[in-house]
């Protein structure tokens, strides 16, 4: 960030951050503030929309807004100044409103301040990208915990879209002692706000003090109203004027980035499809069974649910199908862990989250990740980290009224699975024709990985387990 001096007042830029490693441009969604408004530190002043997701850009400062320099809908490059603001104190400048349609990003502002060294420098949203010539007030340390606190690392690599190095379990750290800023994740803080928690007053139990928002909830008593989900933010739609017979939709965004990445995956990984149509009738009773178990009150609970945990069983049983093709390196890398994505349509676009650590969930914890999962997409709150590292997905193109479909491999993973529509049909069940709810499920794999023996086994147990859900428990 730059900082600007006049005789009237001392103004801060804050430009458009890196908030996803290897991105260089992102769309304004929408603008929180306007100018003459008042912002604090933390505050979040836009959202904006990468390649990979949409993200809320908070202000490191305090100040009144001065200038917004460009409207919802344009596209703007990292590094790019966004918002200007008056930390003076004083009185605010005559309010000037951002331009009213996307415009050629303006020449940044000469700078007050000796020109920042060369090279990329780490950066955590909304924080800019380049170091600011006024020094924020130290953070008071944890007992027993060394500066610098390697939390701060962990939110920047969340932020950006990276996943941060295990940390050793601990136990819960004390709420954070008077006058110190707890340690917390925008998202998270935002979800504070919500439900009306005073963070400090928050316990953590995130790695080195960081507070979660399983944190967050916990503090709610005696059980908190869920917050309101935001609108989602819909698609411009194009206007056809007259006898118009064409109309020109810009391609950017998640619909720009997965256009590109399903093209390469589907001209790099050699696709094998095999299909299978299974009697699922008696997986359809246990949901109706669980629905009604006190272990999973509050949780939703649906066909998906036993459909991936039919999957991660399969895996186990079948690891080899868990890897990924290391091109450069010649070498076929088997994960010992799921990562298992969902795919999801939003107003954006498809995209596509994944459960860290899915196989070391149990039934009633996978639940609450897919509800979280869904409901997250949904609102168009799916952070870049979120979508990153997956290792095999599920489609489900049956809430769709699709009977089954040729799904295409998630870019660097091995295996994809199809699930149609839940039906009733005539089936031979004992030896007589009876309805029953059946389903065909499509299992696409990157041939280089899986063979034909292979696929056809991950995808015969998931069906078997379907079939038989007690298989379960005999297979687990």
């Amino acid at each position: 960030m730059t900082t600007m001096t006049d005789t009237t007042s001392a103004v801060r830029e804050f430009k458009m951050p890196d908030v996803g490693e290897g991105l260089t441009e992102a769309e304004i969604l929408k603008w929180y503030v306007a100018a003459g408004d008042t912002v604090t530190d933390g505050q979040v002043v836009c959202e904006v929309e990468t390649a990979k997701a949409a993200v809320e850009l908070p202000i490191p400062f305090d100040g009144t807004v001065r200038e917004l320099r460009f409207a919802e809908g344009t596209t703007v490059d990292v590094g790019q100044v966004i918002i200007t603001v008056d930390v003076s104190g004083g009185a605010a400048p005559a309010p000037e409103a951002a331009p009213p349609a996307p415009a050629a990003a303006p020449e940044p502002a000469p700078s007050a301040e000796p020109a920042a060294p060369s090279g990329r420098q780490p950066v955590l949203v909304g924080y800019g990208v380049s170091e600011s010539s006024t020094k924020r007030r130290a953070r008071k340390q944890v007992p027993g915990q060394a500066e610098p606190s390697p939390a701060a690392a962990a939110v920047q690599a969340e932020l950006n879209g990276h996943s941060a190095p295990p940390a050793p379990a601990a136990a819960a750290a004390p709420a954070a002692p008077a006058g110190t800023r707890p340690l917390a994740k925008p998202p998270v803080r935002k979800l504070a706000k919500d439900l009306g928690v005073d963070l400090a007053t928050v316990t953590p139990t995130g790695p080195d003090g960081v507070i979660t928002r399983a944190d967050v909830h916990a503090a709610v008593a005696p059980a908190p109203a869920p917050a309101a989900p935001a609108a989602a933010v819909q698609e411009p739609v194009a206007v056809v004027a007259g006898d118009a017979r064409e109309t020109r939709i810009p391609v950017k965004g998640v619909r720009k980035a997965t256009a590109q990445a399903m093209v390469s995956s589907a001209f790099t990984a050699p696709h094998v499809t095999e299909f299978v149509t299974v009697d699922v009738t008696r997986t359809m009773k246990l949901v109706e069974e669980l629905k009604q178990d006190r272990a999973f009150e509050g949780l939703r609970v649906n066909p998906l649910l036993l459909i991936s945990k039919a999957l991660l069983v399969a895996i186990r049983r079948n690891p080899g199908v868990n890897a990924a093709w290391d091109e450069a390196n010649q070498e076929i890398v088997q994960k010992h862990y799921v990562n298992l994505g969902i795919a999801a349509a939003t107003p954006r676009g498809l995209i596509v989250p994944n459960i860290k650590d899915a196989h070391a969930q149990t039934l009633p914890e996978l639940a609450a990740s897919l509800g979280e999962l869904v409901s997250t997409a949904r609102e168009g709150r799916t952070s870049p980290g979120a979508m990153q590292g997956g290792t095999v997905t599920i489609t489900n193109i049956g809430v769709f009224g699709i009977d089954t479909g040729t799904p295409i491999l998630n870019p660097g993973e091995s295996a994809i699975l199809a699930v149609g529509a839940i039906k009733l049909q005539p089936w031979v069940h004992k030896g007589k024709v009876k309805p029953r709810q059946v389903t065909t499920l499509g299992l696409s794999f990157d041939h280089r990985l899986v063979d034909g023996e292979l696929g056809s086994k991950v995808l015969g147990d998931v069906a078997a387990i379907l079939e038989q859900p007690k298989r379960l428990l005999t297979w687990a």
